[in-house]
């Protein structure tokens, strides 16, 4: 999808060297194609989830192609299965699949989403769950994104230790905590990073409508 979303009103974004040293796909091979966003629009219709493996880079292109994107929950299988605890050495779809144990032709959309049904289908090794319903289970939960706004520079170790993440544009160390421990994190904020139990974060509710998307980039 990252290339194609390029593709809408004559516009097309041309495919860097560096995307076919990687993909092996060449502006020839896309050339007079384009998404048919009928098509699209009619099989997200009902509101259907979509599942991306890294839902964060995939959301936004796909709200830019279309707007029906946007009208439905998102699920991401790269970051909501906690793999680490599964005992896998990685993340990436390929990592992951060999892993599990199978091999395939990768960075071809259609085999990329074998892929994924495929490992979803399975049981994880630790817990014993199929990747799916662990997948679900998290989706499903409600989230808040914390702003660390103006915290001292000092503190930016501190944060990134505790799995803070840098917004350069923002400028600002940002988390998703669950809804039930956003309080506790909060707090945690005040005592060790701003030292002042008063001060007010912002922190905003974050549903599977909204995440992964630009929506939910920044907390009001």
């Amino acid at each position: 999808i990252t290339e194609l979303s390029q593709m809408r009103s004559g516009y097309t974004k041309p495919i860097t060297p560096e995307i076919t040293k990687l993909t092996g796909i060449t502006a020839d091979m896309v050339a007079g194609h384009k998404i048919d966003l009928a098509e699209v629009e009619s099989i997200l219709g009902g509101g259907l989830l979509v599942i991306a493996h890294n839902a964060a880079f995939d959301r936004p292109h796909a709200e830019r192609l279309s707007s029906a994107f946007a009208k439905c929950p998102w699920a991401c299988s790269q970051s909501q299965i906690d793999w680490q605890a599964e005992d896998f050495e990685g993340s990436k779809l390929c990592y992951l699949a060999m892993g599990a144990g199978f091999f395939y032709d990768r960075h071809r959309a259609v085999n990329d989403c074998h892929a994924a049904i495929e490992l979803l289908s399975r049981r994880l090794p630790v817990s014993g769950q199929l990747g799916l319903a662990a997948l679900l289970d998290c989706a499903r939960k409600p989230t808040r994104r914390i702003n660390a706004f103006g915290s001292p520079f000092e503190t930016k170790d501190i944060l990134k230790v505790r799995g803070y993440r840098w917004d350069g544009d923002a400028k600002v160390w940002w988390t998703d905590a669950p809804e039930a421990d956003a309080e506790a994190e909060l707090e945690w904020l005040r005592a060790e990073i701003y030292r002042h139990p008063g001060r007010e974060i912002p922190s905003k509710r974050i549903t599977a409508m909204d995440r992964f998307s630009d929506r939910a980039g920044r907390a009001a």
